[in-house]
């Protein structure tokens, strides 16, 4: 039996044939240039044609996907219209470069450029690539790449997946995803997470496996293995008789002795937050709205807004809605709003920062909030995103009051936000932990690189102690004001036990896994996570962090999380 280890990143014990991703559209040939035949002009006049039609496509999709798939695909749509790659592709045409291998060069370019950045700039580069090997398919008139079709479910095995095919995965027919490349945050594995797929990425040398090839794939321990063993078959059938239980979520988050811990969702629009209520999250911990802002070169008007924001609040009615303002910048940049040139995005103007450059914008998102929230029965409440001071708490707080909303708070994803929670929260009302971001920068690590996964977890017992010093400071001077956590830490029923030790209120999630939080939650009292998370906190670093608590909690090892 050959075992392939990886990083686990959606649990799942699944046995299936795999099937690989088909090979990538092969490169043109270096030098070519356009035939006699062709002009300059009708060279260019095609390439913008194929652009078009492979914007179009990705965009025909996106109106039919939700959530993560949406954004993903509809960010990938704006890179085929990019002005830039085109600009680029253009200049090499009129010096007698063939299409193909103009928009071939021209990506490189872009792709290299963006992987220079760094941070969540290196992420896009991905994306150029995708696109570029899409307008070639389309100009050579032969299909992009994509998931294979196949009569019968499999695992699907590539050296990584592209943005606009992790998009549209159909997971009944996809069993389970295995990547040789990619990272704990990648595309691949937020996707897989918001599907309920099991998934395992950085297994070197799985994309090498031919189709057909029985595998047992153990998301949670991150483990691929060929020919799968008695004990292998009878993990993978509890897991399938376990299915059942973790699906179906009762929409009552407590531990065992009752200590409640709403569980929410993390959504992106109406699709989402529908979908969600009918899984029986108990609000939204983490709606948003950048989603609402894609796929356009000007700033929606108020009213557009409202609607979009509407339909989110109108499917939990009487309930919670944590509603995040535009979080543009970094990896979500948008045209009338971000400067794609900085050299450091992940550092630089982002978030609630785009008011001190794009004054305005934030003022009529919160006035288009407000006007949705007027016809709406939600539990409505607002947080900017990337706050790091309490002066700019106070100011985003002022700005709430002005548009008439009354529950302001923040984004605690900056580590001096979570050293300094006292006095942030002396403006505010209350506030959420982004762990993604905040692992991030806590620990100068990257989110989207493979090679630093061990270091990008929040098992990181620095990134425990930040989120106990802003609960720690929520409760300074006799008060209590709220802290959940909305990043993908909620979505580790470990980890879920933890953060409820360390005093966390709610917990926020892709749907999809509320029901496996669910179960976890209610076989610990609160007492006992408490002292799991003291265990911890008092763990030299994250393997052993994780590793203790797991040991544990024995229903983990029973349900396969």
């Amino acid at each position: 039996m050959q075992n392939f280890p990886g990083v686990g990143v959606s649990p799942g014990r699944i046995i299936g044939t795999i099937r690989q991703m088909p090979k990538p559209i092969s490169e043109p040939p270096a030098g070519e240039q356009l035939s006699g035949e062709t002009s300059a002009e009708e060279a260019t006049a095609a390439l913008k044609a194929a652009a078009s039609a492979v914007h179009d496509e990705l965009k025909a999709r996106a109106e039919t996907a939700s959530g993560d798939g949406k954004a993903v695909l509809e960010a990938t749509a704006l890179m085929a219209k990019d002005t830039m790659l085109l600009k680029g592709a253009g200049k090499l045409i009129a010096r007698g470069t063939s299409a193909q291998r103009a928009i071939w060069e021209a990506g490189a370019s872009v792709s290299e450029m963006l992987h220079n950045l760094g941070g969540y700039m290196a992420e896009r580069a991905t994306d150029v690539l995708d696109v570029r090997a899409r307008i070639v398919a389309e100009l050579r008139g032969v299909p992009a790449p994509g998931i294979p079709s196949s009569n019968t479910p499999f695992i699907l095995v590539a050296e990584d997946l592209a943005p606009a095919d992790t998009a549209t995965l159909d997971p009944d027919k996809v069993l389970a995803l295995v990547t040789a490349g990619g990272g704990p945050q990648s595309h691949t594995a937020i996707i897989a997470r918001s599907l309920g797929l099991p998934a395992v990425v950085a297994a070197a040398g799985v994309d090498e496996l031919p189709d057909g090839t029985e595998v047992y794939v153990d998301g949670a321990a991150g483990l691929i293995s060929i020919n799968p063993d008695a004990d292998q078959r009878a993990a993978a059938e509890a897991w399938a008789s376990n299915a059942s239980l973790l699906a179906v979520f009762d929409g009552n988050g407590t531990t065992a002795d009752g200590h409640l811990v709403p569980l929410l969702a993390n959504v992106g629009g109406g699709k989402d937050a529908a979908a969600a209520a009918g899984l029986n999250a108990q609000g939204v911990g983490l709606f948003r709205t950048e989603f609402c802002f894609l796929e356009r070169d000007t700033e929606p008007t108020v009213e557009e807004q409202a609607a979009a924001y509407k339909s989110v609040f109108d499917a939990f009615p009487g309930k919670k809605v944590v509603l995040r303002t535009l979080d543009a910048g970094a990896d979500k940049p948008l045209p009338f709003l971000t400067d794609a040139t900085e050299p450091n995005p992940a550092l630089g103007v982002r978030g609630y920062r785009t008011d001190f450059t794009t004054p305005g914008v934030l003022e009529r998102q919160l006035q288009a909030i407000a006007l949705a929230e007027k016809d709406s029965e939600a539990d409505v409440w607002v947080m900017a995103p990337m706050i790091s001071t309490a002066e700019e708490a106070a100011h985003f707080a002022s700005m709430c009051a002005a548009a008439g909303i009354t529950n302001p708070g923040v984004m605690v994803e900056v580590p001096s936000a979570a050293l300094t929670a006292e006095a942030i929260l002396r403006e505010v009302g209350f506030a959420s932990l982004g762990t993604n971001d905040l692992t991030q920068y806590a620990m100068a690590a990257d989110r989207q690189l493979g090679p630093l996964a061990n270091l990008n977890t929040p098992w990181q017992p620095a990134v425990l102690r930040l989120v106990g010093l802003t609960v720690e400071g929520s409760r300074a001077e006799g008060h209590n004001k709220p802290v959940g956590v909305c990043g993908e830490a909620a979505a580790d029923p470990a980890l879920a036990v933890v953060l409820t030790g360390l005093g966390v209120n709610t917990l926020s999630m892709t749907a999809r896994s509320l029901a496996a939080v669910a179960a976890v939650l209610k076989t610990v009292t609160l007492a006992e996570a408490q002292q799991l998370a003291k265990l911890a906190l008092s763990a030299p670093n994250a393997t052993e962090a994780r590793a203790w608590v797991r040991e544990k909690l024995p229903i983990l090892e029973e349900l396969g999380l």
